[in-house]
């Protein structure tokens, strides 16, 4: 902890900001949704479909709306799409709370899901431009330990406020964002990106702008595999601790759920330094990813074993697994939001980091698909170990495609552009 003491009071006070925003709103978000299911389900009584649409509208709104996010942001600076986000999920988790009409929670939901989409590319393009060229890896880093305690701290609050009624969780968590939205008022300086164009610029100009930087589409392009790994820890790795431990499988899923946290938060800025002493931006990414993909190795060697693998191996390739795309995220993850800055050229930074989302955020979808499908074939055939041999192989791939972009000069920041017409 005093590591990253050290390294937050380090920095400018909005980046300290940033930082205490970032663990609140996690905080407030995961001491809600993990719990949202349990509730429309169980005290509602919605059918699974509409359980389905109240989630699925969520994400809907947050990933196919950063590219809008960011092009706020990059039109009317950094902090109002920060306050409007706030203010947004604040409304968004009280009517959560308070409404049982399903067309109302719909509404809600989109709203929570668009806050994400709006606060999201704000805060990292202000984050990017606060901390400066020098200190951007070491900012994302220390960024990264708030939003992953947040993520830890998040369903614990939420847990022990559920003892005495959901409706409590949503108001305590709708206060957090109202508290934070106040405090951007009073205290977040207005930041605006250097080359954003201002009104000055259309839209489609910024977009145009944006979608020509081929660089940065390969480099998007590239990092989705990373993503659909990641994401794994919600959909893969569940399944296969209540395959290995059935009714104890909600047990050991949550014990993933913690060490994958705590793993994050603990090692993310030793990590990092020692990998900005040893090897360069690409190679960090690119070893990083390898390791991502190797996490998944253990799992496919005890799933090809012909005999019944004992429950304490079980739990032990799952935490190897755990632990191993953790370290791989948190070695990537600096190194990867400073390499898409670079490659904005330091120009409409929110509006690239929106595209970039909105990216990771299809190939999730489509990765969690063919990762559930895989999966169904590979149970019913008695293959488990084919969906962790192709994870291992698509953080591989990830790593490789990285690498070719390195050699050919691809990742390298490009010359400045001419401001918009």
């Amino acid at each position: 902890m005093k590591t990253l003491w050290t390294s937050t009071v380090s920095f400018p006070p909005a980046v300290r900001l940033l930082m205490a925003n970032q663990f609140a709103i996690n905080l407030a978000f995961y001491m809600l949704m993990p719990y949202l299911a349990a509730h429309l389900a169980g005290e509602l009584g919605l059918a699974a479909w509409a359980v389905g649409l109240v989630l699925g509208v969520r994400n809907f709104s947050q990933q196919g709306m950063f590219l809008i996010g960011g092009t706020i942001a990059d039109r009317f600076g950094y902090k109002a799409p920060i306050m409007a986000g706030c203010l947004l999920r604040t409304a968004g988790f009280a009517l959560l709370g308070v409404v049982d009409s399903l067309p109302v929670l719909v509404i809600a939901s989109a709203a929570t899901g668009f806050a994400g989409a709006l606060f999201n590319p704000a805060v990292r393009a202000y984050l990017a431009a606060e901390a400066g060229q020098e200190r951007r890896v070491e900012a994302f880093a220390t960024f990264n330990v708030y939003y992953q305690a947040g993520m830890l701290a998040g369903p614990l609050v939420g847990l022990a406020l559920l003892a005495a009624d959901f409706r409590l969780v949503c108001l305590v968590a709708a206060g957090i964002f109202a508290a934070l939205t106040v405090l951007q008022a009073r205290s977040l300086p207005v930041r605006r990106g250097a080359g954003s164009g201002g009104q000055q610029s259309g839209v489609w100009a910024q977009w145009r702008t944006v979608v020509a930087n081929r660089p940065f589409l390969l480099f998007s392009l590239a990092m989705i595999g990373s993503y659909v790994l990641t994401f794994q820890v919600y959909l893969a790795l569940p399944l296969a601790a209540e395959d290995s431990f059935a009714e104890a499988g909600t047990k050991a899923t949550s014990l993933l759920f913690v060490l994958s946290a705590a793993v994050a938060v603990a090692g993310q800025l030793r990590l990092t330094g020692w990998a900005k002493i040893r090897w360069s931006g690409q190679q960090a990414l690119v070893r990083g990813l390898a390791l991502m993909g190797a996490a998944f190795v253990p799992l496919a060697l005890t799933a090809a074993t012909a005999t019944a693998v004992p429950g304490a191996v079980a739990l032990a390739a799952l935490a190897a697994a755990v632990i191993g795309l953790a370290a791989g995220s948190a070695v990537v993850y600096p190194f990867e939001m400073d390499t898409v800055v670079s490659l904005s050229g330091n120009r409409l930074v929110a509006t690239h980091y929106g595209l970039y989302n909105t990216v990771s955020g299809i190939g999730i979808t489509l990765g969690n698909l063919a990762t559930g499908a895989l999966w169904d074939y590979a149970a019913q055939h008695h293959v488990l170990w084919l969906v962790w041999a192709a994870l291992a192989l698509t953080g591989g791939a990830c790593a490789s495609a990285v690498l070719a972009l390195a050699r050919t000069g691809r990742l390298t920041a490009p010359a400045p552009q001419p401001a918009l017409a």
